[in-house]
């Protein structure tokens, strides 16, 4: 965990280009690789319009930071070990809804993307992003506007658009995946503290939205489909 000084303060040598009017946009990185870190602190401190505050190694730290520093935008890895980035996403709603989350990350399965975004993300790109864009998506994210991917786009554009494409919810999810480990109702609803009726009603729920007949058929079909990573 790293936090650092607005940049301006030492001497200049060269003039550099002119700054854009207004305040820079504020931004934390938060991401488990440190060449990631390095790369885009680098990338976004030489970049006139933007001051990285600090950077973080997994989601406790970042959610730490993101607290204490306030910046307009964190940009959020979502596997990470230590805290994951979906439970730092949640947490930071609560705790600092003024930050706008970008997440960027390898990762654009439905298992990934879903829970994120129902988490709080206000965009979600991938690490191939060329550099023009994803300035821009942190620029658009500090003004709180929506920011996806175009394969991310295109993911969810289809799932609404695909009959027995609705999406499961965040429980019908922690159903499916307890059952993919082979645990039988009752035990799934002593994990989850619910009745083995709710159970079967989100099985239902799930077979209906899948197109499938049992559960090894919706496993099946969640794996195919990425719901299970």
């Amino acid at each position: 965990m790293a936090e650092y000084e607005p940049a301006g303060q030492g001497p200049v040598d060269q003039p550099g280009p002119p700054d854009p009017p207004g305040p820079p946009v504020t931004v934390l990185i938060v991401d488990d690789h440190p060449v990631v870190r390095d790369g885009l602190r680098g990338m976004f401190a030489s970049s006139p319009g933007f001051a990285v505050l600090g950077e973080a190694a997994d989601g406790v730290e970042g959610v730490a930071l993101a607290v204490r520093l306030d910046p307009d935008v964190v940009l959020m890895d979502l596997r990470m070990p230590g805290g994951g980035g979906v439970a730092a996403i949640g947490e930071l709603a609560r705790r600092a809804p003024r930050c706008k989350v970008l997440v960027l990350t390898t990762y654009d399965t439905d298992s990934d993307t879903l829970p994120a975004i129902e988490a709080g993300a206000t965009g979600y790109l991938l690490k191939d992003t060329p550099r023009e864009e994803l300035f821009n998506a942190v620029r658009a994210a500090a003004e709180g506007r929506t920011v996806l991917s175009p394969a991310v786009a295109s993911r969810l554009v289809s799932r609404v658009r695909s009959p027995g494409r609705q999406p499961l919810s965040g429980r019908e999810r922690e159903v499916l995946r307890l059952v993919a480990k082979g645990t039988s109702n009752r035990e799934i609803a002593a994990v989850l503290f619910v009745s083995e009726a709710t159970v079967k009603t989100h099985l239902t729920h799930i077979y209906g939205k899948l197109g499938v007949k049992d559960r090894a058929e919706a496993v099946a079909v969640a794996y195919e489909r990425g719901i299970l990573g």
